[in-house]
């Protein structure tokens, strides 16, 4: 018996529950851990809510993110041996594969051995925010040197891990965010500029930034008001990346912009780099080599005990949390 976090109904971080539960060994293709941190994504959240693009079912575990100590091993699987140190990177399945419990299984070909330099905690959060922000600005909009690259939600895991991609590849990274309480922070963590939404016009900005070519790339999991600006502000060609949707307005297609400047707007989701075995081992590489060149540094913003989970989904949805939220085990 280990325990596990469940939930048997939809709502707020009350509904969750720590409880004692067998767990099955692990399948063919498969890898136990046993968990010593595990990291905490928005998509967690909006699972226990209800508003996921996964449905969960009755009672339903959660979680994409965990590092700690291979407990054992399923068939088919080469490389692992128990004892060994790893992370784990987000499954397109939180329901089938649970991160939240003393011990959990995943796809044995999204377990990493990861650097033995980070700690439990820093480990625990590399894969989401890295995946993601790589999975965008390296795969699909071929980041360059010298590109102007905006980043909303810019204090999030992701887009301090996008920040620091940018600066790894000699872009030019914009930080976004509501006021400028975070600013000096931003600036800190690599940001070249920092635009404060509620106190600064966003386009004048960054055609005052970016200058006459305007921002070519465009990082955004916001949508809603700010697609009118953010698309004026762009270069012929540029491409806007969507991979979330936190605005609670109505999302406009900016149409002129869009005809005029030939942009791309692009839904994305991590999912399309995992499930495709020749973009994900990219995306490790790229990962690996920069977290031991020191280029990327997975930033924690609190650790929470396993037993103040529901605490650290309060915390969570507070919005005020500068990178990522960790629980330790």
């Amino acid at each position: 018996m280990v325990r596990i976090v469940r939930f048997y109904e939809h709502g707020g971080p009350e509904v969750l529950r720590i409880e004692e539960a067998e767990v099955a060994p692990p399948g063919s293709g498969e890898i136990q851990i046993r968990v010593k941190a595990l990291g905490l994504n928005r998509a967690d959240a909006l699972l226990r809510a209800g508003t996921y693009i996964e449905t969960a079912p009755s009672p339903s575990s959660l979680g994409l993110e965990a590092a700690g100590i291979v407990e054992a091993i399923g068939d088919d699987v080469h490389g692992f041996e128990p004892g060994d140190t790893v992370s784990v990177i987000p499954s397109t399945s939180m329901v089938r594969w649970p991160s939240y419990g003393e011990i959990a299984t995943f796809p044995a070909n999204l377990v990493v051995r990861h650097p033995a330099f980070l700690s439990w905690e820093e480990a625990a959060s590399v894969w989401m925010q890295y995946v993601t922000a790589y999975g965008a600005l390296v795969d699909i909009a071929k980041i360059q040197r010298g590109d102007f690259v905006v980043v909303t939600a810019a204090s999030s895991s992701v887009g301090l891990a996008a920040i620091q991609i940018a600066n790894l590849v000699g872009a030019v990274p914009i930080a976004v965010t509501r006021t400028s309480a975070k600013k000096q922070a931003l600036l800190d963590a690599g940001a070249a500029h920092v635009i404060a939404l509620a106190e600064e016009g966003l386009e004048d900005r960054l055609r005052e930034i970016a200058g006459p070519d305007g921002v070519r790339i465009v990082f955004d999991p916001i949508g809603g008001p700010i697609f009118g600006p953010l698309t004026g502000a762009m270069s012929r060609g540029g491409i806007l990346i969507e991979y979330g949707g936190l605005s609670p307005e109505p999302t406009p297609f900016p149409l002129f912009a869009v005809l005029a400047k030939c942009l791309t707007l692009r839904g994305y989701l991590m999912h399309e780099i995992v499930r495709d075995p020749a973009r994900l081992e990219a995306a490790k590489t790229f990962i690996l080599d920069g977290l031991n060149a020191g280029a990327l540094k997975p930033i924690l913003a609190a650790t929470f005990p396993f037993e103040q989970i529901v605490e650290a989904h309060r915390f969570l949805e507070t919005n005020e949390q500068f990178g990522k939220i960790v629980v330790t085990i």
